[in-house]
């Protein structure tokens, strides 16, 4: 009796095998129709989004020290990375290097873990005022 509940449960096995492979999924074309001020909208959106300087944004952080140091570092990531954009911001008494203006921490760190490849001391955080 038992044998014959096994091969019935492989022979439902297999016919529901050979008639899930043959089944076809239903194919069509879609048609989208918008504006095409759209993909200007988005390109002026994405530029806004990386000169905004709101506190509520994620930033990395690659140096802090004398000036001297903070423009060679700042030189030296320029060249390394032209994807994101740094800034030398003085914060008394330190010169710092900050790169980006991320809108989620994860963001931030997908960045921070390609940065780290040349800076190991970078960080990310959020600032504390709006930069000017």
């Amino acid at each position: 009796m038992k044998t014959l509940h096994l091969k019935i449960s492989l022979l439902a096995c297999a016919s529901y095998f050979i008639l899930a492979t043959s089944a076809f999924a239903q194919q069509g074309n879609i048609t989208l129709n918008q504006d095409k001020n759209i993909d200007i909208l988005l390109d002026l959106k994405k530029e806004i989004n990386k000169t905004d300087s709101s506190t509520e944004r994620y930033k990395i952080q690659v140096y802090s020290g004398n000036r001297s140091a903070a423009e060679s570092i700042q030189s030296k990531f320029n060249s390394s990375f032209d994807t994101w954009k740094s800034n030398l911001v003085y914060e008394y008494p330190n010169f710092k290097i900050w790169v980006g203006s991320f809108t989620t921490r994860l963001e931030a760190d997908r960045v921070l873990k390609e940065v780290k490849q040349k800076f190991s001391n970078a960080f990310i955080f959020k600032p504390k005022k709006e930069i000017k």
